[in-house]
């Protein structure tokens, strides 16, 4: 079995690791709005679309026999709790670029979700090498209620960027905010900056 690359986050070697407003927990608290959706992963699939030449849907069997990431990082939840030293197990999202021919006018991404849901972020920070469609965290297949099968994990912005229930990923030039940014959360979402909301 070839050995996974580990990547560290790099907030995780900041001095002080708790961003401004946050406190520390053990937990990991299930926060969501609605029902959770509960996808087999016989049924899952992702779409990659939008501005490539080559749009892609990939089952969950073809998604997961890409080349397979840890990532070692901290999470910053917008309502202020925060949990350190998670480690996640999944697919680089740098590993779509092998699949699709992403057009130079490529600015954002749109990650859509299960219950239609979305979330957007500027390309280049989609591509971070820590940011990764997870699988598992410290070793545990994710549950549903922690988006599962398959969600999207984003270190350094709060963490609902880290969108659940992935089901497509949109490359576009124009922003779309997402469900949440649509209900007046910020935009971008950077804990260190506190942009909780707009």
């Amino acid at each position: 079995m070839k050995e996974k690359t580990t990547i560290i986050s790099s907030d995780t070697e900041r001095k002080d690791r708790i961003p401004p407003g946050q406190h520390l927990t053990d937990k990991w608290p299930v926060l969501h709005y609605g029902s959770i959706p509960r996808l087999e992963k016989s049924k899952w699939s992702l779409k990659v679309f939008g501005l490539v030449n080559n749009e892609k849907i990939l089952n969950y069997e073809e998604f997961t026999s890409l080349a397979a990431v840890l990532v070692f990082s901290d999470i910053h939840c917008v309502t202020s709790w925060s949990r350190l030293n998670n480690t996640w197990e999944g697919i680089s999202t740098g590993e779509l670029k092998t699949l699709v021919n992403i057009l130079p006018e490529t600015r954002f991404v749109i990650v859509h979700a299960a219950g239609g849901f979305t979330t957007n972020l500027p390309v280049n920070e989609f591509f971070e090498p820590d940011v990764l469609f997870a699988l598992k965290h410290n070793g545990e297949y994710i549950s549903a209620e922690h988006g599962g099968p398959v969600r999207l994990v984003v270190p350094k912005l709060y963490f609902w960027k880290s969108a659940k229930w992935i089901t497509g990923i949109e490359f576009t030039g124009k922003d779309k905010p997402g469900f949440w940014e649509s209900a007046g959360y910020h935009n971008h979402g950077d804990p260190w900056k506190e942009e909780r909301y707009s």
